[in-house]
């Protein structure tokens, strides 16, 4: 059973109970499902960047 709202405590509960197999996606879940699986959504294109930190040891070999 999928919702884009969240199940509610009582229907976590009663699908523990019955002996039938049933998994409930609440929204959060279908929408990290969508996005893993590229269903319904447009991937953008994003630029990448390199992360940089300062070098210590050309810091320290400076005669200052």
């Amino acid at each position: 059973m999928i919702t884009t709202a969240q199940f509610s405590k009582d229907a976590h509960e009663f699908v523990k109970k019955i002996p039938q197999k049933i998994v409930l996606i609440g929204g959060d879940q279908l929408a990290e499902l969508m996005i893993d699986h590229n269903v319904g959504v447009t991937p953008i294109p994003r630029k990448s960047y390199t992360l940089k930190r300062p070098d210590q040891d050309y810091f320290e070999s400076l005669d200052l």
